[in-house]
């Protein structure tokens, strides 16, 4: 059974109270974590969502048999964002499938943890290839084809005002998407796109996991502990905000950084 479809089964939404209905989402790196709970909350919410993933193939088509056995509507599609041609292709057949795309959320992202004076060219190409590149030229796309009242969201990192060592290439690969973002919502402003920035806090994922590999054992207990509400998020946390932003009810909320981090300081 899907755990996070089945642990919200006691709000199954109707379609007379769905927000999202006759709506088209794309969600980048959508097979697992954060991309995932967006997919599946989206479809909850009456989307149709192509579930984007570039590695990871039998993960993605679980999440659109799971957003299937609950009556969702899901396509899944290949494509690597760092490489332009298949940002196109991915847009492409949304829009030939669909016929429109309303939401993009740029979930995907890659991760480094290496001090600034062991970072190579090819650690820092990387990360920012998928991190801020590739979400770059898929806001790009989205800008082509959304339609007046479109939704852009990109997922940043709440550490980027913290500043933790050994995280250089990563923070400063989110902290850009940021800027991507205030820039881009001034500029679809006038065709009412919105562009806001989630900044998602500690959350259960296997990134969290593998960041904790390489601090000491009690560093999850100090994240809970600088936590004011006394534990680690959960990737329905951030999922529910973002389901809030792309809806009608925050068509007037662009350009800002959003954080989903349960007040982490």
């Amino acid at each position: 059974m899907n755990e996070t479809l089945d642990s919200n089964s006691s709000r199954q939404l109707t379609k007379s109270n769905r927000k999202l209905d006759g709506k088209v989402a794309i969600v980048t790196g959508a097979s697992r974590g954060i991309g995932r709970a967006i997919a599946e909350r989206f479809a909850q919410e009456g989307a149709t969502v192509v579930i984007n993933y570039r590695t990871g193939e039998s993960e993605a088509n679980k999440v659109e048999e799971a957003i299937k056995r609950h009556g969702g509507q899901a396509m899944v599609l290949q494509a690597d964002i760092t490489r332009l041609s298949d940002l196109c292709r991915l847009f492409g057949a949304c829009i030939e499938r669909f016929g429109r795309l309303d939401i993009l959320v740029n979930n995907a992202a890659t991760f480094l943890s290496k001090a600034l004076v062991d970072t190579t060219e090819h650690d820092f190409d990387s990360v920012f290839s998928l991190n801020a590149r590739g979400a770059f030229f898929a806001m790009q796309e989205a800008a082509r084809v959304l339609p007046d009242g479109g939704r852009i969201i990109n997922i940043s990192s709440s550490a980027t005002t913290v500043g933790f060592a050994g995280l250089a290439a990563y923070l400063g690969s989110k902290a850009a998407l940021e800027q991507f973002t205030m820039v881009l919502a001034n500029e679809l402003g006038p065709r009412r796109i919105t562009v806001n920035t989630v900044a998602a806090g500690p959350t259960e994922t296997e990134m969290l996991a593998s960041l904790l590999k390489t601090w000491p054992a009690e560093a999850k207990a100090m994240l809970v502990q600088r936590t004011p509400l006394g534990r680690i998020g959960e990737p329905r946390d951030i999922a529910d905000v973002i389901a809030f932003l792309v809806s009608e009810e925050a068509r007037w909320i662009t350009g800002q950084f959003i954080r989903a981090d349960g007040g982490a300081r």
